[in-house]
């Protein structure tokens, strides 16, 4: 039988008050026991809860006080050794029982078993299964048959050429609270709903994948977010559709007003600004500060028209310090130097791969490339590298 740590002596066992020196909460729950021998038996349980999964002497009592006539540490033992055995670590067994601590007192053979089996035969194996059960281990507390195997059949379908579960499994890991419901009052009614608005086949899989918490809402919610997406001005029938609802399902719709505001801050109309949305449906995911940043300095700095902007608004979502100030620095000495008859434009040259620019902007010009290429890392001239100069 598992031992006490050393503060609980042998004499305590018959000795409840002896349990004040490991801690109070013990006392108090055990004083109102009316049997020192069952009082100590259930303090060995509980001093296992504590020492083998890091429990708190609190949440383990609040465990055991439904558990009063448990005055054995078989089955957390058992169920540790059965975790341990499929190549579970230390860390990943303790975040499995602290996130649902009713796994440890779980018949092996008649309820975890056939779990374990499950998410096996999808792919998951080892320290991958360990991860997985560590972070989602209330999976393991929901009927098998009436919960997981039809919302895994479900998801299955969205996914047809996912041989290797590659897909399911990235689903089922970030959304996995999708799983303890019922799949036949959220999941399946929202792919049904989804597909009557025209989100089919990859489109379908391809949201899911993206935004999984969209098929665990209510249904009522996700049409007041398609309404949002048509109010917005995507159509259903264009391809734009299922990436406008991706982006806007995305954010709340205080943040969605907050940034439609600060555009509109810049002199862009609402209308304008909706224009961008539903030519660059990632600009809704874009943070408030990178929008203003941006926005800051292409209208102020850079002198970018707005009509421009609202033409490729693409140029609000590239990293600033990455992308758009290397290539404002090259643009501005080959202005400034006349390299170019005729001038290119910032927005133009921003979707170009860093070797394309280079290639284009840079190193066409040898007489000039020193320079450039201190431009574009934002050094001095003399910070740079032979290497790079003979680039």
């Amino acid at each position: 039988m598992y031992a006490l740590r050393s503060s609980f002596s042998i004499s305590s066992r018959y000795n409840p008050s002896s349990l004040l020196r490991i801690d109070p909460l013990l006392y108090c729950f055990f004083s109102s026991s009316s049997h020192s021998q069952a009082s100590a038996s259930y303090g060995i349980v509980v001093q296992y809860l504590i020492d083998t999964f890091e429990l708190s002497p609190a949440r383990a009592v609040s465990i055991m006080s439904s558990r009063r006539g448990l005055e054995s540490t078989e089955k957390p033992q058992s169920v540790y050794k059965y975790l341990s055995e499929l190549g579970f670590s230390k860390a990943h067994i303790q975040s499995t029982i602290r996130l649902a601590p009713q796994i440890a007192f779980s018949n092996i053979e008649r309820t975890l078993k056939p779990k374990i089996e499950f998410f096996q035969n999808l792919g998951l194996v080892g320290s991958d299964l360990g991860r997985f059960v560590s972070k989602h281990s209330t999976l393991l507390t929901i009927s098998l048959e009436k919960r997981l195997m039809p919302s895994v059949e479900i998801l299955k379908s969205v996914f047809p050429k996912d041989e290797c579960n590659s897909d399911l499994l990235q689903v089922m890991q970030r959304c996995s609270d999708m799983l303890m419901r019922s799949p036949y009052t959220r999941l399946l009614v929202n792919i049904n709903y989804l597909q009557s608005c025209g989100i089919v086949g990859s489109q379908l899989s391809m949201l899911l994948k993206r935004q999984p918490a969209l098929f665990g809402m209510r249904e009522s919610q996700v049409r007041d977010i398609v309404s949002m997406v048509v109010e917005t001005g995507f159509s259903t029938n264009t391809k734009m559709f299922v990436h406008g609802l991706h982006s806007i399902s995305s954010v709340s719709n205080a943040t969605f007003k907050k940034k439609v505001g600060l555009i509109c801050s810049f002199g862009i109309t609402e209308k304008e600004c909706m224009r961008m949305f539903t030519s660059a449906p990632g600009l809704i995911r874009t943070s408030v500060g990178k929008l203003k940043r941006g926005l800051e300095f292409f209208m102020n700095e850079a002198e970018v028209s707005r009509s421009d902007i609202v033409r490729k608004p693409t140029c609000l979502m590239h990293a600033m310090q990455g992308r758009v100030l290397p290539r404002y620095r090259v643009l501005q000495v080959v202005k400034s130097t006349r390299l170019l008859k005729k001038h290119p434009q910032l927005l133009d040259i921003l979707g170009m791969s860093d070797e394309d620019f280079l290639d284009k902007f840079v190193h066409r010009f040898p007489d000039h490339v020193t320079e450039l290429l201190a431009a574009f890392r934002g050094q001095c001239m003399d910070e740079l590298q032979p290497m790079e100069l003979e680039t």
